[in-house]
């Protein structure tokens, strides 16, 4: 797990120097970025870690871990998305404006759109209605607060500036799937004002990470912000035999099941339970001591496992949402 640290602690560094100027508080002194917000710049604060997803039978058991770019970098976030979609947040999903000492949060406040926008488009026509609406929403939150950076980044450009893992069931019965929705920037200098960039925020990318191509494995799946992150995934750990997780699955006759499961390319056949209680189990063992959550998510509702440290709050109401959809104020499991 610690391979590579030298060149993830140059990545961290480089990071560092690149967003010295403007996007990310935490990266600068305390001093440059009070200085930053007197001047009127927004700031903005980047969420890192590992998402990790199992569909199992019948249920989806998702993680998140947070690995902090920085000291006070903050951890990814879950949310509610719709009645059948919940999503995770990487990168810039926190926003500091010096004229409001609240700062503005991509997770909070998230209003619920039922119809298309006719006023955009993504840069696939292969993503379902559904999904682009989705896109679109964070498209919109996100735009206004992007168009404020003056100051020139160095991101790279197929770097997304924020990212949204999208976890949950599509329409017309088409069953569980994964989807990494990613936003990007283009700058452009103007050069009769001096050191000033116009910040203009692209079309989201819409990925899809399940279900698989037909006759493809179905494993697990994991998705990492930054994507320099260093170490392997969980599941090369399971095919590595990890002495752990190898001590864990043999340990535990439904867990050796799951772990079996995994291998052989079939995650889907896995019971719900155990395969939350074996996520549930090695989550300690790869996690480092980092914080993380887990939760499950099915057709007929959501379940904190392991809740955030911080409480949800209560969500925008929707007239239309039926009763029984899924929402993240569900029951917590004891």
């Amino acid at each position: 797990m610690k391979t590579g640290a030298t060149n993830h602690q140059r990545r961290n560094r480089k990071l560092r120097l690149c967003l010295l100027s403007l996007i990310c508080a935490a990266f600068v002194p305390a001093a440059i970025a009070q200085d930053r917000e007197r001047a009127g710049e927004i700031v903005a604060n980047l969420a890192g870690g590992r998402v990790i997803v199992h569909v199992a039978h019948d249920a989806i058991i998702f993680a998140a871990i947070d690995q902090p770019i920085e000291t006070n970098s903050i951890p990814p976030r879950a949310m509610n998305i719709d009645s059948t979609h919940i999503g995770i947040l990487l990168g810039a999903s926190e926003w500091r404006i010096p004229a409001d000492p609240k700062p503005v949060r991509l997770d909070k406040d998230f209003p619920h759109v039922s119809v298309k926008n006719p006023n955009y488009a993504v840069d696939t026509d292969q993503v379902e209605p559904d999904l682009e609406t989705i896109g679109v929403a964070f498209l919109e939150r996100l735009r206004p607060l992007v168009s404020q950076l003056r100051h020139k980044i160095e991101f790279k450009p197929d770097e997304a500036l924020f990212e949204v893992v999208v976890i949950g069931y599509a329409p017309a019965d088409y069953g569980p799937e994964v989807w990494t929705i990613e936003y990007r920037i283009q700058q452009e200098e103007i050069a009769t004002r001096g050191d000033f960039w116009q910040t203009r925020l692209l079309r989201p990318r819409f990925t899809q990470l399940y279900p698989p191509d037909k006759k493809a494995p179905k494993t697990l799946v994991e998705i990492r912000y930054p994507d320099t992150i260093q170490g392997p995934t969980l599941l090369q750990l399971i095919e590595g035999n990890e002495p752990d997780l190898d001590k864990l699955s043999r340990g535990e006759p439904r867990f050796s099941k799951v772990v079996e499961n995994i291998d052989r390319g079939q995650a889907s056949k896995s019971g719900p339970q155990d395969a939350t209680d074996f996520l549930r189990a090695a989550l300690p063992i790869i996690s480092e001591k980092s914080k993380f959550f887990l939760g499950t998510v099915t057709e007929r509702g959501f379940n904190w496992v392991v809740p955030p440290d911080e409480p949800l709050e209560k969500a925008q109401e929707d007239k239309n949402r039926p009763p029984e959809a899924p929402s993240l104020r569900g029951k917590i499991k004891p």
